[in-house]
């Protein structure tokens, strides 16, 4: 015997014939991902190289030292599946099946007699020799296949080697494909889970646009993974006044988006009895505190304006969030208030907010947005930036509607239509 022939040799010293073997071995492994199936096709192909009359698999995976798993058992009408119903299968200490299992060590027993007291002795009294081979796991013996056979002596430790070898490297590529399963189903969970809560953010926001006398709107809302971070809001106030918000959490992603689900939910509890938005900030900005960002250091810039349909006043008060863009329609010129001297919402509960105003005029457009539209970067990272943002605003004829799908096609066009790296909101208001 040639021991360099491994597990093949019982197909004679042919190479080639040794080679087609393997050959069709390991196509028929390479043709699937499933792991179950894996197995099965390497009983069938190796079963006949190596001769047994029964075999056991045992595992140490879920249970505690000196506890151990009978995974598979050849004598089994009904088999389990191990990855699926590990609770079914039959737990064992001690015996001699311990001991091989623990020994982290290959054996190879010719003369085999086990006592009737052994706790597996129903498993192994029929046989009269074994082939034990480790599956190592981080350095310890941590699941053992056992071949077995009627007859006394029938395996040749000179196999031991490259049986160990073969074994394991067959072991660690179905171990590898079963954590592959498992995290593709923790990914689906996950991902449906993002998905419903994608759904009940969508939800937070607006159920479409408002109807504003003298003012028409148009908003874009993008988040850079299912859930994001930036928030827009509009509040019916009294004598005819409407409150536009737009916010932007610390970060993105889930934390983002609960701490946005706060800001909406205290923002909608705020008594609509005030029209100074200065206040309205300082409301959302000590409930934050006290109830929730204080611990966690997330904050929340935020933007507020209250306009009047009447004046075609805007007030507005600013917890370190961008000021906003107004593009005056009879003079083409851009203006940019100055709304900054603020904490964001949620870092000091007795922080001062201040208000400002601007007068509009009809033909005029107010733009908002998070940092994430003039953030935008293109292959090479650099920023989109707020001039070419002012640049793409900068139509006195177009539609909110009009001036929001022109940024979004440059910031597209900018960017080679890469995914957002972070939450974008663009708010367009054009008063008429």
């Amino acid at each position: 015997m040639n021991m360099s022939q491994g597990l093949f040799q019982g197909i004679g010293d042919d190479w080639e014939e040794r080679l087609e073997s393997i050959t069709k071995t390991v196509k028929a492994l390479s043709s699937t991902v499933d792991p179950r199936e894996m197995v099965e096709i390497f009983g069938e192909q190796v079963a006949p190289l190596l001769p047994r009359d029964g075999s056991i698999t045992l595992s140490r995976r879920g249970v505690d030292a000196p506890e151990y798993r009978i995974t598979r058992f050849s004598g089994w009408d009904n088999p389990i599946d191990p990855w699926e119903e590990p609770h079914k299968l039959p737990v064992f200490q001690g015996g001699l099946l311990g001991e091989l299992v623990f020994s982290d060590q290959a054996h190879v027993i010719d003369d085999l007699n086990v006592d009737s007291t052994d706790p597996a002795y129903e498993f192994l009294k029929d046989y009269r020799s074994l082939l034990a081979m480790p599956g190592y796991d981080d350095g310890k013996s941590m699941n053992m296949t056992l071949l077995m056979s009627h007859e006394p002596a029938a395996f040749d430790p000179k196999l031991l080697p490259e049986v160990v070898w073969s074994a394991n490297l067959f072991g660690r590529t179905v171990h590898n494909l079963r954590v592959g399963e498992e995290l593709n189903e923790a990914y689906r969970v996950i991902d449906h889970e993002m998905k419903v809560a994608s759904g009940i953010q969508l939800s937070l926001l607006p159920n479409g646009l408002p109807h504003i006398p003298s003012m028409e709107l148009a908003v874009l809302y993008e988040t850079a993974q299912r859930v994001g971070g930036d928030y827009y809001d509009f509040f019916e106030l009294p004598d005819g006044k409407w409150g536009i918000l737009i916010a932007d959490v610390s970060g993105h992603g889930a934390g983002a988006a609960v701490v946005m689900a706060m800001t909406h939910t205290i923002a909608h509890t705020r008594p609509t009895t005030t029209s100074d938005p200065a206040d309205t900030l300082s409301y959302i900005n000590q409930h934050l505190c006290h109830l929730y960002t204080r611990k966690s250091k997330t904050f929340v810039t935020a933007f507020y304006g209250v306009f009047d349909p009447n004046t075609k006043r805007l007030d507005y008060s600013s917890a370190g969030h961008d000021s906003p863009i107004i593009y005056r329609g009879d003079t083409l010129l851009i203006e940019v208030p100055d709304t900054t001297g603020n904490l964001p919402l949620g870092v000091k509960d007795d922080e001062v907010y201040n208000s400002g105003y601007v007068d509009l005029r009809s033909g005029d457009s107010i733009v908002l947005f998070t940092d994430g539209i003039f953030e935008a970067m293109d292959l090479d990272r650099n920023l989109f930036g707020m001039d070419r943002l002012k640049t793409n605003i900068q139509c006195a004829t177009c539609s909110p509607q009009e001036i929001l799908e022109t940024v979004a096609h440059a910031i597209k066009t900018f960017t080679n239509n890469a995914p957002p790296n972070d939450d974008r909101t663009l708010l367009v208001a054009k008063v008429q």
